[in-house]
This record gives structure tokens, sequence and C-alpha cells, in this order.
């Protein structure tokens, strides 16, 4: 089925909004009334229709609006965009996988058409119709890397495996939730992580590597990550803090439900065939409060996960100038029922 685009903003007044469609296929991440860090590791495989899972890689009704701030962000920094030179080849890998996975899922929006090495891709929502060979980056406009990542929407990170330890020397990435590529490049594992609180004490990261070391071909797994977000902004990079900073102070009780965003990342790890290389897949979700109220089960399941966060993440998350306003605001919506087990609306 075609999906109808919007035409929106995330930046300036800020005209994103979801439809009510879209809230019902919004990846909630709380499947109880508490949150804690894990592994939280399942396989990324086709789940039910009209949710974001149908399709390996999800395509929505923002998708042309977000590549259009992407473009704006590369315009403005350049550097959001990274590639080592030893990762053309996870570079063709992920413009393979991209591609395919999107003709696969939309064919309405997207062909792929191969004859050999001469490739045609066709992309009916942006207007792209460019015939390239395969393995020759000079037939096309950008690096295969950034060619296909200005037309998929999250961001992507390419890391490669040696030592026993995974590092970050590929990435598209501007609409991070406070992490800089720019810094994080040549990185391994254990130190793009390192900011994160609570997490190394118990584990979860060295589990994590444990697991990923080990994944393999054709199965790709996914998890959840979350933060907080004020105003429907998707570059909220550590280099825009100065723009996005200052939002942490204007909410008031009156505005929670239209500034205050809940921001998901379902990220999904797949292991490339010719590189050997990992893609790490982070693509954002954005909700506001009044979007998220209209579904009963989270309006009393959110304010409750606000409720029982560790000091450590509320600073680390930048929730605390604003988290108890919005528990505030979410008394009238809480009346106190059980929730149901499990993320989907009931």
């Amino acid at each position: 089925m075609a999906i109808v685009f919007k035409q929106e903003t995330f930046r300036n007044d800020f005209s994103y909004r979801n439809s009510p469609e879209n809230i019902r296929r919004f990846p909630f991440p709380f499947d109880r009334d508490e949150y804690m860090y894990s592994v939280n590791m399942e396989p990324h495989v086709h789940g039910r229709a009209g949710t974001v899972y149908e399709s390996l890689i999800d395509v929505d009704e923002h998708y042309v609006a977000e590549m259009h701030d992407r473009a704006l962000v590369l315009k403005e920094d350049p550097l959001r965009y990274q590639a080592l030179p030893h990762m053309m080849s996870a570079q063709w890998d992920t413009l393979e996988l991209l591609m395919e996975e999107q003709a696969a899922g939309y064919p309405d929006h997207f062909t792929l058409i191969r004859n050999g090495d001469q490739w045609r891709w066709i992309n009916r929502p942006l207007g792209i119709d460019d015939s390239f060979t395969f393995g020759d980056a000079s037939t096309l406009p950008y690096e295969p890397f950034e060619y296909i990542t200005r037309q998929a929407q999250g961001d992507f990170c390419i890391v490669d495996q040696r030592d026993s330890n995974l590092w970050m020397d590929a990435g598209m990435v501007t609409t991070q939730a406070d992490w800089s590529l720019d810094f994080d490049i040549g990185m391994n594992f254990m130190e793009w992580h390192g900011p994160v609180p609570l997490a190394h004490q118990i584990g979860v990261f060295d589990r994590a590597l444990k697991f990923l070391l080990n994944l393999q071909q054709g199965k790709p797994t996914r998890r959840f990550n979350w933060t907080m977000t004020i105003n429907p902004r998707l570059d909220t990079s550590p280099e825009n803090y100065h723009k996005w900073g200052p939002d942490r102070t204007t909410v008031t009780p009156e505005n929670v439900g239209e500034k205050v965003h809940l921001r998901v990342e379902l990220q999904s790890l797949w292991r490339l065939p010719r590189s050997n290389a990992i893609l790490f897949v982070i693509r954002c979700y954005l909700m506001n409060m009044e979007e998220l109220v209209t579904v009963p089960k989270w309006a009393r399941r959110f304010p409750r996960v606000l409720k029982t966060l560790p000091p450590e993440l509320i600073d680390y998350k930048g929730l605390t100038r604003f988290r108890e306003t919005t528990i505030d605001w979410f008394s009238k919506y809480d009346d106190g029922a059980p929730t149901s087990a499990g993320i989907y609306p009931d």
C-alpha cells in the first residue's frame, strides 16, 4: 500500500505530527511499568502488519521530511558523514542491504533492477532514478554508503570487527541523541559506550559485546533505546547543543503535551556478507505526550516508568528539569488501573 508522505519540519516552526495511524504503530519501548538497562536483544524478524516490524527497514509517513532534514544537517556539517578508507567493501554491503529491504518492503515507492553489476535504483518519493555499476564508486554521485543513507530513515554506523572488539569506522549520523560521530569515529565498543551510567557496573556491555561478536549473517538482531526530547527535533547532537539544550528550560505545566516528546530508537544490527562488518541501524521515532495519551495503556504506563527511574538515568538522559512537571501532567490520565503485559496497545 502506498504511503502518504507528510510535508513537515523538525526545526524552526516544528510542524512534525503523527497521524492517528502512525501513533498506533509507534514502537513504545516499555513492556512493564518500570525500566532498567538490559541487553534486551531479540531477533530482528518480520512482525505483525501495521507495526514498525512489518518490514525490516521501516519507511513511514515522515520519510520525505526526514530526508530533507538530513540534507540540511549535512549541508551545515558535512562531518556527520564519515567513512574510513578500509570500509569501502562494507559501504557496498550496506547499499545492497538497504536497497533490497526498501524495495521488498515498499514496492510502490522503491524499485531495484539488477543485471550483473549494472544496477538501476528508483526512489519515487525523492524523485531519484539512477543507474550505476555495483562496486564502482565513480558511477554514483556520493560514496555508496552516503548515497543510500541519504535515502533511508535513521542513523547508520558500520562497525569493523577485529582484535576481539568492534570499531566504529563509518557513520551517517544526523538524528542522534547527544553523541558525536566525529568524536566516536575510530573508537571501540567499550570506548564509545563509556559515558553510559550503571550499565557497565551490571555487565550489560560485556554481555552485549560478546553477543555481537558472534552475530551471524542472515540473523539480524534488534533492541530498544529511549530518551525524551523537547520539541520534535531530530538533530540533538553535541555540536548543536546550543540550539536544543535551552529547550529543556521551556517546559511548563501548560505546554507539556505539545513540547515534551518520547524519543525511541529501534536499533537493529546486521552482519554484512562481504566485509564481515556489522551495520548498526538506529531508527529514531518521536511522539509528543498529547499523542501518547491517545493510547490509554501507554498513558498509564509511561508516568509509572518515569517515577521509577534511578537518579543516574534521570541525569544521564537529561530529564531532570522537566521530569516532575511531566509526571504531574500525566496524573489526569493514570487512573491506577493495572496495565497489560507487552508493548502493544490494548
